[in-house]
């Protein structure tokens, strides 16, 4: 099958609601080759074909991993040179592809993990640093989805490597959806918010949109408050 017609059938896929099936499919294709269409299919306006392009990508990712490594940590590096200001692109879509990834490939998780930590923390000291923070709003949606996402699989590692420090800033992101999914992180990574910080996101409406294993599902900040505070009692 040729570049062209392989790209329009794995869109194709991914634009069907059933996740499930869509990845089953794509399965019948070579990982190599699905992966240069998901670049292109994980910056995509339309949700419905980005997410599935990101669960994707995380299946065929790993599957790779599993055939030749090395050819999985070429993928890595990729998504994180698309992240790179001298790219010259803006990395759409790369932070929640190696989240996927690295919630599907442990041994992936411990090369990289810490890489997307990265993207949290500000540059340190010229002999210590370890920051490479985005400043883009949409991207830094992105990081937050993903330490979500590693919680339910990577949560020590994100814990052992310090993550919790470096999640309560975004709580006063001018983004809602920035401070939501810093907010449902943070709570799953086990930080302790000041009650004064709790207070005053219990007034925080803002509907936060959440994609999890092919369902778009949605929550409030003042719900996941109203829910950390009752599991303190």
């Amino acid at each position: 099958m040729g570049i062209r017609a392989l790209k329009k059938e794995i869109f194709s896929l991914l634009s069907g609601k059933d996740i499930e099936q869509a990845l089953a499919d794509i399965g019948r294709f070579p990982a190599k080759q699905v992966i240069n269409v998901l670049f292109s299919a994980i910056c995509r306006d339309d949700d419905l074909l980005r997410w599935h392009a990101v669960s994707a990508m995380g299946v065929m990712v790993a599957r790779l991993a599993g055939e030749e490594m090395e050819e999985a940590r070429i993928i890595m590096r990729r998504l994180l040179w698309s992240l790179n200001d001298e790219s010259g692109g803006i990395g759409w879509g790369a932070p929640e592809s190696m989240a996927e990834i690295m919630h599907q490939h442990a041994g992936l998780a411990r090369e990289y993990i810490h890489m997307l930590i990265s993207y949290a923390r500000p540059d340190g000291p010229e002999l210590e640093q370890d920051g490479n923070y985005l400043e883009h709003e949409i991207l830094q949606r992105g990081v937050l989805w993903g330490f979500d996402r590693l919680c339910d699989r990577r949560r020590d590692l994100l814990l052992a490597k310090g993550l919790a420090e470096d999640i309560p800033p975004y709580l006063h992101s001018g983004d809602h959806v920035v401070r939501g999914l810093a907010l449902k992180a943070g709570l799953r990574l086990g930080v302790v918010f000041s009650q004064e910080t709790l207070q005053q996101l219990m007034a925080d409406e803002s509907v936060i949109p959440w994609y999890h294993e092919g369902e778009f599902l949605s929550f409030t900040i003042s719900s996941l408050v109203i829910t950390a505070l009752g599991e303190k009692r």
